[in-house]
């Protein structure tokens, strides 16, 4: 019972990061806010490591950094295949992939038992597929490209939870640290290259939204508070729980995103996606059973 709460906590806890973080983007710059937000997410984990008891090793350490990585790679790929569209299909694609990955790995290792636990991870899935799914007029078929960084988004994405999970069980909050060491790296690295990049073209350091995102900080604060709760909630998820149940329910981070957009924003929430949403809630019955 408390695993699948920690799993839907952290899937909501994602969602409402991105709507945040989505939210500061539409009025600023993307790279930028993304920054700002994985910022933010390590000195709240930072912080947070100083008051939980943990014993650091290499394996923590390791874990943490690959995880970091990964993650990093899988969101780059992710804003790729959304680039190149179309976002109805390669959106719920890539949010499947990054459950299934988990899910294969935890099933091989020999979790789960009884119809009632199959049956629950199948109506997780496609709940996951449909909770995922962004209307969209005129959507076209994909392009190969798409689909293959859609394909490889959701597989570093999934491989970002398996990594946590094999991190040592006394390890406290460490592999996160080195998480979000990882990917703030690689972030500020990317920032860089794309401020080189205009000078180079336009001869100013400057960058697209850098003066709205100074006004905005409250919002990428938020997000970021958001984030790290859902981070600590996911790994003490995984530690107290199966890995297939854990990565299953993160995966319906959207839900948070759209229910949110619908009370915030007044934005309609689709039928199929209230479809997923409903049967999510009968995947998280029969987990907790």
């Amino acid at each position: 019972m408390l695993t699948v709460l920690l799993g839907l906590l952290g899937a909501l806890t994602y969602g409402a990061a991105d709507f945040l973080g989505g939210l500061a983007a539409r009025r600023s710059s993307t790279i930028l806010v993304t920054a700002g937000v994985a910022i933010v997410g390590l000195v709240g984990i930072a912080l947070a490591a100083l008051f939980i008891p943990a014993v650091s090793s290499a394996d923590a350490w390791s874990y943490g950094l690959a995880s970091g990585a990964a993650g990093a790679i899988g969101i780059g790929l992710l804003y790729g295949s959304l680039a190149i569209g179309p976002m109805s299909i390669l959106s719920p694609a890539t949010a499947f992939i990054s459950a299934i990955v988990p899910v294969s790995v935890g099933l091989a290792s020999g979790e789960g038992s009884g119809p009632s636990f199959f049956i629950a991870l199948a109506l997780a899935l496609v709940a996951v597929v449909l909770v995922g799914f962004v209307p969209e007029k005129g959507a076209v078929r994909p392009r190969p490209l798409g689909l293959i960084m859609a394909a490889g988004s959701g597989t570093f994405i999934g491989l970002t939870i398996v990594l946590i999970d094999l991190s040592p069980a006394d390890s406290g909050v460490i592999p996160l640290v080195a998480n979000r060491i990882a990917s703030s790296t690689l972030l500020v690295l990317a920032l860089g290259a794309v401020v080189l990049t205009r000078m180079a073209r336009s001869k100013t350091p400057t960058l697209p939204g850098l003066s709205e995102i100074v006004g905005l900080w409250p919002i990428v604060l938020a997000a970021g508070i958001f984030d790290v709760a859902a981070n600590i909630a996911v790994i003490y998820g995984l530690r107290l729980g199966d890995l297939s149940v854990v990565s299953v329910l993160v995966a319906l981070y959207p839900a948070g995103t759209i229910l949110l957009a619908s009370v915030v924003l007044r934005e309609r929430i689709a039928l199929i996606q209230w479809c997923g949403l409903g049967l999510a809630l009968a995947a998280s019955a029969l987990l907790a059973v």
